[in-house]
């Protein structure tokens, strides 16, 4: 319809009744009401003439408002028109209708969330319930599901990015296990070419003594047979002689007794002719790995890949760090420092005495010494005493201990090397200079939780090791009443 109005029917609508308004009157707050509905609030409020809506007092009478008693008519008269034009059909939806009163649903209960028509709002059901136009609580349910579906988009999103971390830890997962595979087979190749080296240079001394002992033997078979034939050579010369008869004995007995009487030595199996079997075989597999330490390294610390910031660089052998630019695409576990570019060992530690050396050469920025498992790993925090760290500081070309406030240690050379003895159980963490074994500082703290070593690099300019310890094997003998017990003891010196 052309001519049709355009205002909302809840512009003309009393707050009073939620009916179109009848006799409509405006207060000096602008608020408008249907006169009869705005009497007969008043008269219930023992004299107190406010607002219904605002509570504003009102000393003076409200003023009729024709136009909007005209614009209230007008209305009325196009809804009508609009009825008989349907056939006398209703324009609403059947559902918009109250299904007890036939009335079209205007209110919402806020006590039972139901919309309700105005019938229902005098029943006994809703009497003095809370209610509010439709449309209000159109809008407050729509921004509830908004709210709703807003929070459900954002754990949606949190799954699909969870999601996508475990895709992203597969594929590292597999990454890890190439890795792994070249490092164990590099070094088994390493063994397995010591050992083949080590098994040919025994199979040559084997030969060699093998024919030094026989070329002694067959010397001595070729002097024996000289023997053999001199004295052989003596018994035919005899046998000859005691075949003559008479005087021809006597006249050859003196010369040939003279011969037969020569001296000859008995022959005697000298000693240290044979092989010598337990200086091959003898302890074998503990000579080669006595002689194997000069291949391998050991290392009192192993750094955990797991724990790695995205930007370290870290070495094949797991012993070194070096801060880069690129941030590498690597999982976000929750034992991975994030921002922090820093790192722990694999192995935590919670009694005994523990010592390793970490060379900083001359890196400009480097923390050394040892966290608790319980600190921050995704929160860049200062590596001090109370966020669980226990550490030294090379920072701006000054020393400091982690200490809160930080405690300035004024060292008089810049050490190359940092040892850290840790002692779980005395709660001691203290820091030398290896070189002229200098003491740095000395942490007092109990150890009630494991500790980790931990470094921390912020400069490119060179990479932080933990240094490898020289092994030795010794045999330590113990002397009881009952016998003698041997025992191998494996010795680290630095």
């Amino acid at each position: 319809m052309a001519g049709r109005l355009s205002l909302p029917e809840e512009e003309l609508t009393c707050s009073i009744c939620c009916n179109i308004f009848r006799d409509p009157v405006v207060l000096k707050c602008t608020h408008s009401f249907c006169g009869p509905c705005l009497q007969q609030y008043w008269t219930g409020k023992r004299g107190r003439r406010d607002c219904p809506l605002c509570r504003t007092q009102n000393l003076d009478d409200p003023i009729p408002s024709l136009t909007l008693r005209n614009l209230c008519e007008c209305y009325v008269q196009e809804e009508s028109q609009d009825v008989e034009g349907s056939g006398g059909e209703l324009c609403c939806d059947p559902g918009e209708l109250c299904p007890l009163h036939g009335e079209k649903l205007k209110l919402y209960c806020l006590l039972d969330k139901e919309p309700i028509c105005v019938v229902c709002h005098t029943s006994r059901k809703h009497k003095q319930h809370d209610c509010c136009p439709v449309s209000e609580a159109v809008v407050d349910v729509k921004e509830r599901l908004t709210s709703a579906l807003s929070s459900l988009q954002e754990k949606k999103e949190l799954f699909e990015n969870m999601k996508k971390n475990y895709e992203d830890t597969v594929t590292h997962i597999q990454v890890q296990t190439r890795f792994v595979e070249r490092r164990t087979r590099e070094e088994f190749e390493k063994l397995h070419d010591f050992l083949r080296v080590e098994e040919e240079s025994r199979m040559e001394a084997l030969r060699r003594e093998e024919e030094q002992k026989t070329a002694e033997m067959r010397r001595k078979m070729e002097e024996l047979e000289t023997d053999v034939s001199r004295v052989s050579e003596t018994i035919r010369v005899l046998e000859e002689e005691m075949s003559q008869e008479d005087i021809s004995v006597l006249r050859n007995c003196r010369r040939t007794l003279e011969r037969a009487n020569i001296p000859v030595e008995d022959p005697v199996m000298a000693s240290g002719v044979l092989l010598d079997v337990a200086k091959h075989v003898g302890s074998l597999s503990f000579q080669v790995w006595e002689k194997m330490q000069k291949i391998a390294r050991y290392n009192p610390v192993t750094l955990d890949p797991n724990t790695a910031a995205p930007w370290l660089v870290l070495s094949d052998d797991l012993t070194s760090i070096c801060d880069s630019d690129e941030k590498q695409k690597l999982p976000n576990n929750p034992e991975r420092f994030d921002p922090d570019t820093a790192i722990l060992g694999r192995e935590g530690l919670t009694s005994g005495k523990h010592s390793w050396e970490v060379d900083v050469g001359d890196n400009t920025a480097w923390v050394v010494g040892v966290a608790k498992e319980s600190v921050k790993r995704k929160e860049k925090v200062n590596s001090v005493l109370k966020n669980g760290y226990l550490c030294v500081y090379f920072y701006h070309n000054m020393y400091f201990a982690g200490t809160s406030p930080l405690t300035r240690l004024g060292l008089k050379r810049n050490p190359q090397r940092i040892r850290v003895l840790l002692d779980c159980d005395e709660g001691r963490v203290s820091f030398y200079d290896p070189d002229n074994n200098t003491h740095i500082y000395t942490f007092k703290h109990g150890v009630t939780e494991a500790v980790f070593p931990y470094l921390w690099v912020g400069c490119q300019k060179c990479p932080l090791t933990v240094q490898p310890v020289d092994v030795s094997l010794n045999v330590a003998e113990y002397f009881k009443q009952v016998g003698v017990l041997n025992c191998m003891v494996l010795n680290t010196v630095h």
